[in-house]
């Protein structure tokens, strides 16, 4: 049977979920016979059926008489609209760790499993996502917009309180993201820095366009080690960033389980998990208008945005 991957196309008549085989696309409830697929939401609120109903369908392509685009030339969304959530681990590679320590003038921290800490994220506004080719509108408050190249996990499941080896059964698929941040808008100038109210997470994190993400879904029966991926970022096809999924700290079965254990994750949902070594940050150098961003994660895509 064909691989295939999934999107979200802007079509005549609006978003649509589609199938891409061999770099065509077809719309995905036409393909499968299912009006119900119509888009990606209504494909993972029913994962359980709808991989065989895909594959089965992608293994047909060649001999449908259904219309079909060049996937090249179609315009695609973020491959999910809308996530009803979007975790976003940090400070989860050993090599960015050092980084951003090396950067802020302390020690670098002992490996969390050791001294019992657990994975942790924060949220990232869901109607911050963009597509593959979108330009990203650079917000007017801040002056210091930086990269970070992450393997996403779209969840395909309802998953509650998972236990650790069953985590990965709960991943519909992967995808890539820039995670973008305000990195002069984490910190509220006028506080102490003993405050906890210092940090302004929303200010970092969320802007319009801070998430782009796509091309599309790669299922992940197709995977078969999320932490065995080669993970990189251009910034005007000069590389900043050059890692490997399996420098994570904490895996990605780990952060799964333990958002569970904390909310119910849905069909949808994306994890970010994570960034390595070579942000803007520890360079002092930052996106402005006419760069061009390109993440290619292995096995999964290449992501191209350009800032304006």
């Amino acid at each position: 049977m064909a691989n295939y991957k999934l999107v979200t196309y802007q079509s005549a008549n609006g978003p649509r979920a589609g199938i891409v085989v061999d770099d065509k696309l077809f719309d995905a409830a036409a393909l499968t016979r299912k009006a119900a697929y119509a888009s990606m939401i209504d494909i993972l609120n029913d994962w359980a059926s709808a991989k065989g109903a895909l594959k089965k369908a992608a293994g047909a392509a060649g001999k449908s008489k259904l219309k079909s685009q060049p996937v090249g030339k179609a315009k695609l969304l973020a491959p999910v609209l809308w996530p009803s959530a979007i975790y976003c681990a940090g400070a989860n590679y050993t090599d960015h760790m050092m980084e951003m320590a090396k950067l802020q003038g302390i020690p670098p921290a002992p490996d969390p499993h050791e001294v019992g800490l657990k994975p942790w994220h924060f949220i990232k506004a869901s109607r911050t996502v963009c597509g593959n080719k979108a330009t990203v509108k650079l917000p007017k408050a801040s002056n210091a917009i930086d990269w970070e190249a992450e393997l996403g996990a779209v969840i395909g499941k309802k998953a509650k309180d998972v236990p650790l080896e069953k985590a990965l059964d709960y991943i519909a698929g992967y995808t890539v993201a820039n995670e973008l941040s305000a990195r002069d808008l984490g910190r509220r100038a006028q506080l102490p820095d003993s405050t906890p109210f210092k940090w302004d997470w929303v200010g970092q994190k969320c802007f319009d366009d801070a998430c782009p993400i796509g091309p599309w879904i790669v299922p992940a029966s197709d995977i078969k080690d999320p932490q065995k991926l080669g993970i990189k970022l251009w910034v005007n096809d000069v590389i900043k960033q050059d890692s490997n999924t399996s420098d994570m700290i904490f895996n990605l079965a780990e952060q799964l389980s333990h958002l569970s254990s904390r909310i119910t994750l849905y069909p949808g949902d994306i994890i970010l998990t994570g960034t390595p070594a070579g942000v803007g940050a520890a360079r002092k150098e930052f996106l402005k208008a006419g760069d061009t961003t390109r993440v290619w994660v292995e096995n999964v895509g290449e992501l191209v945005n350009k800032m304006a």
